[in-house]
């Protein structure tokens, strides 16, 4: 008699029910990150242009509300940021939770938290 060797079909159907789990998990994912890239190029391209320009708060928040529209940021607003005065400058907070649907009632929630300095 030959030893059968390999997987069989229920073990193969078990093997692909939890591979789509994680491609579901990263499908659903994926735009967060996406979207969290975003702001974070945006909180950089900003910095980068109001460095040395002594803005104030509402020139930050008006150059980060334009920067979202621009690259479809849904999720956080300008007026969400947080803008506190620093010995340099400014240091700009954005943190901001995220959510996802999973399966059914089931949720992922992301936490960021993003932080630049702009230099007077």
């Amino acid at each position: 008699m030959r030893k059968q060797r390999g997987m069989t079909l229920i073990g193969m159907v078990i093997v692909a029910f939890i591979a789509g789990i994680f491609v579901l998990a990263g499908l659903r994912l994926t735009p967060i990150y996406l979207e969290y890239m975003n702001v974070d190029s945006a909180m950089k391209s900003m910095k980068r242009d109001l460095d040395g320009s002594n803005a104030g708060p509402g020139q930050i928040r008006t150059a980060l509300e334009r920067r979202f529209d621009i690259d479809n940021v849904k999720s956080l607003r300008a007026r969400d940021i947080k803008v506190e005065r620093t010995a340099n400058g400014y240091m700009v907070q954005a943190a901001y939770e995220s959510r996802a649907p999973f399966i059914a009632n089931v949720y992922f929630l992301v936490d960021f938290n993003k932080s630049v300095e702009v230099v007077r």
